[in-house]
């Protein structure tokens, strides 16, 4: 079997992505992303679906990399992670299986093969620990079966594997709306939900100033970070850096940030040690490398930051994405 990874163009290799879900204005593959509906925010940020086929007799090697928990219906595919736990196999088949994606730390490597059909619903920061879901800290690098997660039910059984991704949506907002409507579940913390809209805004923020204008202590601030991201402030505020850089990398942000975006590093080898700590290569490696899996990721963190900073008018599909590639609702 033909092995796709760093170091081959993308839209040269011969295995390359199939996505019927979105493309970037080169080619690129994408999600179909969209916003929740309001009553559903701010426990989920975000819903994305992927509809795409690997060739036969090729694989994709690349990685992932989410800064926030991810329920995910997978249908098809065949995948292999490696986690904090050790290599993690995923095959789906046609019945489907529901999946928990913890918080990432750095690039989590996976290898995907076959046709692809994901749904992936990604919690608000704070969400987890209002939703009664584990502890984040708990839960850095992991990948576990949802079903044995929760303790009951089969979220997959909801949803037909040749629905479309309107559909899919629908169906998810249905049941988490059920879910929240059942157990009268509060929102995250405000100094959660204060503290994330300064790592998409600018994540070199001060902490001290950050807890004075939130009127608590800076150690109070800390313990709230911790428990809702599983890290310190510090270790967000440096992901969310690299998370940020490397989507400009790839080609999933706003062009006319990105010199903004390098100006968040003291030079070129701070630049370069922090990209090869999370993401195991060059900044020059990563943007002329193979990585479908790791830009449908970085994507969805970037259509968050142009919703939450009104960097375009609502409605308006991301300059990075292809208008002629966005799938048609059927409706």
């Amino acid at each position: 079997m033909s092995r796709e990874g760093q170091g081959t163009s993308p839209g040269q290799e011969p295995g390359k992505l199939l996505s019927r879900t979105g493309r970037t204005r080169g080619g690129d593959p994408l999600a179909f992303n969209h916003q929740p509906s309001p009553d559903l925010a701010p426990w989920f940020t975000w819903f994305s679906v992927t509809d795409a086929e690997i060739p036969d007799g090729h694989q994709i090697v690349d990685g992932m990399f989410n800064d926030h928990a991810i329920i995910r219906i997978m249908f098809c595919g065949h995948w292999t992670a490696q986690t904090r736990d050790g290599e993690v196999v995923l095959d789906p088949g046609e019945k489907g299986m529901t999946v928990y994606f913890g918080p990432q730390t750095k690039v989590m490597p996976i290898v995907g093969s076959g046709k692809i059909k994901v749904l992936s619903v990604h919690l608000g920061p704070g969400a987890a620990s209002v939703l009664g879901g584990p502890s984040q800290e708990d839960m850095l690098d992991r990948i576990v079966d949802h079903d044995k997660l929760v303790g009951h039910g089969s979220l997959s059984s909801r949803f037909h594997i040749d629905g479309t991704p309107h559909e899919w949506l629908k169906t998810f907002e249905h049941e988490l709306r059920k879910f929240l409507q059942i157990n009268d579940t509060a929102p995250p913390d405000p100094i959660t939900l204060a503290f994330e809209h300064e790592t998409l805004a600018n994540p070199s923020f001060a902490l001290t100033e950050f807890a004075k204008r939130q009127d608590y202590s800076t150690r109070t601030v800390e313990r709230i970070i911790k428990r809702d991201y599983g890290l310190s402030p510090k270790q967000v505020c440096r992901r969310a850096r690299a998370l940020d850089m490397a989507a400009a990398l790839l080609g999933v942000a706003m062009e006319e940030e990105e010199a903004e975006l390098r100006l968040r590093y003291f030079d070129q080898s701070h630049l370069i040690r922090e990209i090869k700590a999370f993401f195991g290569t060059t900044p020059q490696e990563l943007r002329n490398g193979n990585h479908p899996f790791l830009r449908l990721n970085l994507e969805v963190r970037q259509s968050r930051r142009v919703q939450a900073l009104s960097l375009l008018p609502p409605d308006t599909i991301e300059p990075w994405r292809d208008p002629t590639a966005e799938p048609f609702s059927g409706e």
